[in-house]
């Protein structure tokens, strides 16, 4: 998913990830010598579902038939403000599963900060202590949500991915089938439509502005559901960022800025719950309620234009290329003025920026400021039949060119489409 980031403000000079730390443990027993990943839980009155979670972390599988070494991890499911049975089904559970790793934690947070940005900011904070306190920079803290069910090798995957390079991995969310299917026609219809939709994204970026840690076959997704990253990551970043909602999204934003390798790995895969009513304000229950009130509306379903898509990841990768070139080459100057105007900045700011930026994530994101909500925008059925047509050009272009997309870019889509 093409997410544009915006900066944020520093909050002062010191660490905001080590100011928040001082208020921990959430955990007072060791992390085992052993443990190589921390999964956390957030969850709030998930009284029906949790239980299922906790069992497909609790039977982890290396591979068919070869269980994962319990030691290997730890669970720290954090309860915030439930009004039901949430934690206490979840002691029950270690009660009866003294193998796994499982640490409940119960909290009421102030109105101010009952959201699913500070629990998961907590959880994800206390995993990072727990590392650090161990020196286990790679330490993987890795994040699902009380609504979720876990593959059976979801921590295997994930490490694998974790162990080929990638600083942070997404995994691919799906969604529960009898819960799908009971979805009102016009939501689930929606629902198909932006995964075909963003996943064709995903393949013209892929062919666009390749990501060698992140090639193809990969998908879109990197949300709380399924996000791990290793525990250096995560201080680099500066932890999660304080917001309530999409605060997975500003966590992502935050990795792009200090270009840490994040791959949107198919290995790793969790079914989620698509229920209409969650317990996030933009989570995935929230744009299923606002698809079906597309429906109700007859309301057309809008993306960006699939022409300025393609627009910005053509940009992109110049940028990158401009960014690597030493700054002495002689066609420098008239390179930067090109996508400067490009870019739609002044040519001394693209300049400046050039050389004062250290991470091309921060560059881009300095330089990329249109919203896209007010990008023009396409209808999503012709959108995907655009981004069919332009991700075939693409392809037979790099085919014929084989010397990188730049300059050999097909025609680019009309009308902004």
């Amino acid at each position: 998913m093409l997410h544009i980031c915006r900066p944020l403000r520093p909050l002062g000079s010191a660490s905001p990830l080590l100011a928040r730390l001082s208020h921990l443990p959430l955990v007072d027993a060791p992390l085992l010598p052993q443990c190589r990943s921390c999964v956390i839980v957030p969850v709030r009155d998930e009284a029906e579902r949790i239980e299922s979670t906790l069992a497909a972390l609790a039977y982890q599988i290396e591979r068919p038939g070869l269980p994962l070494d319990p030691r290997s991890y730890e669970v720290i499911v954090l309860a915030n403000n439930c009004r039901d049975q949430t934690a206490d089904i979840a002691r029950r559970f270690a009660d009866d599963r003294p193998q796994l790793r499982l640490h409940i934690v119960e909290l009421t947070l102030p109105a101010a900060e009952a959201h699913v940005g500070r629990a998961r900011q907590l959880l994800m904070d206390e995993a990072y202590r727990r590392f650090a306190g161990a020196g286990k920079a790679r330490g993987i803290i890795a994040s699902t949500d009380g609504d979720t069910r876990v593959a059976l090798d979801w921590l295997a995957a994930t490490a694998f991915e974790i162990d080929r390079g990638a600083d942070a991995v997404g995994g691919r969310i799906l969604t529960d089938d009898n819960e799908r299917q009971a979805l009102e026609a016009q939501a689930r219809r929606c629902f198909l439509y932006d995964v075909g939709y963003q996943y064709l994204t995903a393949q013209l970026e892929a062919c666009i502005d390749p990501d060698p840690l992140d090639a193809w076959p990969r998908h879109y997704q990197h949300f709380g559901a399924s996000l791990a990253l290793s525990a250096e990551a995560y201080a680099r970043a500066g932890g999660l960022p304080a917001v309530r909602s999409p605060e997975d999204v500003a966590l992502y934003c935050a990795l792009r800025r200090i270009d840490a390798g994040i791959r949107h790995s198919p290995l790793v895969k969790v079914i989620t719950s698509a229920r209409r009513y969650g317990r996030a304000g933009m989570g995935l229950a929230a744009q299923l309620a606002d698809w079906s009130t597309v429906g109700a509306g007859r309301k057309p379903y809008l993306v960006e234009a699939v022409g300025r898509t393609e627009e910005r990841l053509v940009n992109r990768i110049r940028l990158r290329q401009l960014w690597r070139q030493p700054r002495s080459l002689a066609s420098t100057d008239a390179e930067v003025a090109a996508l400067a105007t490009r870019l739609r900045v002044p040519s001394e700011r693209l300049a400046e920026e050039l050389s004062a930026c250290q991470a091309f994530g921060l560059l881009w994101e300095r330089l990329n400021p249109e919203d896209p909500a007010n990008a023009p925008k396409s209808e999503v059925e012709e959108a995907i039949r655009q981004l069919r047509r332009r991700i075939v050009l693409w392809k037979q272009a790099l085919k014929s060119a084989r010397t990188g997309p730049v300059g050999i870019a097909p025609r680019a889509a009309r009308g902004g489409g």
